[in-house]
C-alpha cells in the first residue's frame, strides 16, 4: 500500500531534534508513477515524486532529513529501482542507493564538496534545481586529465576491437528489404506503416543488396519535383520505381577516386564477423545512419543473408552493456557533457567562430525545413519559440508521414507550415501541441556522459538537445556520430 501524500516529515529523536536537511531526490529516467522510499520514512512510507516541468522524464522530491547516513530508492511503475549511476550497496532491502548528509549545514544549503561520500548523488541540497555537476571554489567544472581521457578511449577501442557485429542481433525480429522494382508511390507507403526510416533494396536479377531506400530520398524527390513546379502526381508515382529513381539520381551519388575518375558509390555494408569497431568506423566515415549486416555462406558472395541493420545506437548499447557494473573503469563517463568537447552548443555573445546552431520557428515552411536537414547534413532540426524554448523536433523520418493518406500528391512544401507537417504523423487521439517527451529527447550540460550514452543507445534516439531546466531553452545539441567521434579520438 503507498501513502497518499507527505504531510508529516521522518521522526526524530530528542525534545528540539537535530537541524533537517532539506534535500531533493531526482528520478531522470521517466516513468508514469514514481514513488521514494529510504531509511528516511523507515522503509514503510512512499513519497510520490512530481515530474519537472519542461522535463517531463525526470521526476524530484524534497524531503527534510536529519544528517548522516542514509538509504533510499525508487518504486517505478510498480517495480524497484535503484539509481546506477549514483553510489550504491547491497542492504536488507536490496541494492539501495546512498547519501551521507553533513553534521554541520552551512545557513544557506550548499552543493556537497567533492570529499564527501555521496557527492555524486542524485539529491540537491541547493537552490539550483538540477545542478549535478561538483564545482570548484572558483565557479568552474573540474576537467577530466588527459591521461583518464586516454585510458577511457583505450579500453572503449579494446572492447570495441574484440566484440563483432553477431553481438548486435537481435534474438528476435524482422528486417524488411524492398525490391528495386517497387514502385516509389508503395516504397514509401511501406516504410510509413512499418514505422522504419531506412530499407535495404534487393535487386533480383543481379541476386544482391544494390543500396538503401531512406527517408532523405523521399525529400530529394520532393524537392527535385517540387523544384519544376509541380509536385508528385498519382501517375508519376505509380510508374516511377525505385530503381529508375536511383538511375536518375547516380550524379548525386558518384564517387572520385584519386585519379579523378567518378565512379557509383557502392553499397555500405558489413559481416558478421566484422569488428564492432569496423561497423561504427563504417558508418561514421560513409555518413550513414545505419548499415546491413549481409552474411554469405559462399566464397562468391552469392545467396547474401539480410540479418541485421546495425546503427550507432546499437554499437552503443553494447558499450554501455559491457560497462555497466565496472563504469569506475571508464573515468570520462562521470564527466558532465559541458566540461568535455562534445557536442555543437548555441555561440555564446562575442564567441569568436561560433558555429551556429540549426533551429526552426513552427511556422516556418516545411520547404525551409527540408533544406536544413540536407544543408546542414543533420538528422533532426528542433522547433523553437521566440524565445528559443524547445517545441517539438523535425526528423527525416518524420517525412514519411506525408506518405499517410497520400498527402504528398495534394501539398505544396512551401505552403505547409512545419507545424502542421508535424500534426500528420501524430497519434489522432494524442491532444493537440502537447510537448511529446518521446519525440523530444533531452539532456542537461550538468548530465554525465555516462546518461547521456544510455539515452543515445535507445532505438531510434540519434540526437538529444541540450536544454536549460525550466525554460527548455535550446543551449546545444549532442548526437551519437559526436559521442564516437570523441571515444574513438
Amino acid at each position: 500500500m503507498f501513502s497518499s501524500g507527505m504531510d508529516s516529515g521522518p521522526e526524530t529523536s530528542g525534545v528540539a531534534g537535530p537541524v533537517l536537511v532539506p534535500t531533493r531526490f531526482v528520478w531522470p529516467y521517466g516513468g508514469r508513477r514514481v514513488f521514494l522510499t529510504g531509511s528516511f520514512t523507515r522503509w514503510s512510507e512512499h513519497l510520490p515524486m512530481s515530474p519537472v516541468e519542461g522535463c517531463p522524464t525526470v521526476f524530484q522530491a524534497i524531503c527534510s532529513l536529519t544528517p548522516g547516513y542514509h538509504q533510499y530508492k525508487f518504486f517505478v511503475d510498480g517495480e524497484w529501482r535503484h539509481d546506477e549511476s549514483q553510489p550504491f550497496v547491497t542492504g536488507n532491502y536490496g541494492v539501495v542507493n546512498t547519501v551521507l548528509l553533513a553534521r554541520e549545514p552551512d545557513p544557506i544549503p550548499a552543493m556537497l564538496s567533492p570529499e564527501t561520500p555521496g557527492s555524486r548523488s542524485n539529491m540537491d541540497v541547493d537552490n539550483e534545481a538540477f545542478q549535478r555537476v561538483v564545482t570548484l571554489s572558483d565557479g568552474t567544472v573540474p576537467r577530466i586529465s588527459e591521461a583518464d581521457l586516454e585510458v577511457s578511449r583505450h579500453r572503449i577501442s579494446v572492447f570495441l576491437s574484440t566484440h563483432t557485429a553477431y553481438e548486435l542481433l537481435p534474438e528476435s525480429g524482422k528486417v524488411l528489404a524492398l525490391d528495386v522494382n517497387l514502385p516509389v508511390k508503395q516504397a514509401f507507403h511501406i516504410l510509413y506503416e512499418q514505422g522504419i526510416p531506412v530499407a535495404p533494396l534487393w535487386d533480383f536479377c543481379k541476386g544482391q543488396f544494390v543500396g538503401v531506400l531512406s527517408a532523405l530520398d523521399f525529400i530529394l524527390i520532393l524537392r527535385e519535383l517540387g523544384s519544376l513546379g509541380s509536385n508528385l502526381t498519382e501517375e508519376e508515382l505509380e510508374t516511377h520505381t525505385i530503381s529508375a529513381w536511383k538511375e536518375g539520381k547516380l550524379h548525386l551519388d558518384r564517387q572520385i577516386d584519386g585519379r579523378g575518375i567518378t565512379f557509383p558509390r557502392r553499397l555500405v555494408h558489413a559481416g558478421p564477423y566484422d569488428s564492432l569497431k569496423n561497423v561504427a568506423l563504417k558508418i561514421l566515415q560513409s555518413k550513414v545512419a545505419t548499415v546491413p549486416i549481409i552474411h554469405s555462406s559462399s566464397q562468391d558472395g552469392s545467396f547474401p543473408q539480410l540479418l541485421h541493420l546495425a546503427s550507432l545506437s546499437g554499437v552503443l548499447k553494447c558499450i554501455c552493456r559491457h560497462f555497466k557494473h565496472s563504469s569506475s573503469s571508464l573515468p570520462i563517463l562521470q564527466q558532465p557533457i559541458c566540461s568535455i568537447p562534445l557536442g555543437t552548443w548555441v555561440p555564446e555573445i562575442g564567441e569568436p567562430n561560433g558555429r551556429p546552431l540549426a533551429m526552426l520557428r513552427p511556422n516556418e515552411a516545411l520547404s525551409s525545413a527540408l533544406s536544413l536537414l540536407l544543408q546542414a547534413q543533420v538528422s533532426s532540426i528542433p522547433i523553437v519559440d521566440d524565445n528559443d524554448s524547445l517545441l517539438d523536433i523535425y526528423s527525416r523520418s518524420d517525412i514519411t508521414a506525408l506518405a499517410k493518406d497520400r498527402v504528398y500528391a495534394h501539398i505544396h512544401l512551401d505552403e505547409m507550415s512545419i507545424h502542421q507537417a508535424l500534426q500528420l504523423g501524430q497519434d489522432a487521439n494524442s491532444p493537440s501541441g502537447v510537448f511529446d517527451g518521446q519525440r523530444c529527447q533531452m539532456c542537461l550540460r550538468s548530465d554525465s556522459l555516462h546518461k547521456v550514452m544510455e539515452r543515445l543507445a535507445n532505438p531510434g534516439v540519434r540526437r538529444l538537445v541540450i536544454v536549460e531546466a525550466g525554460s527548455k531553452r535550446v543551449e546545444g545539441i549532442v548526437s551519437l556520430t559526436d559521442v564516437f567521434r570523441f571515444l574513438l579520438g
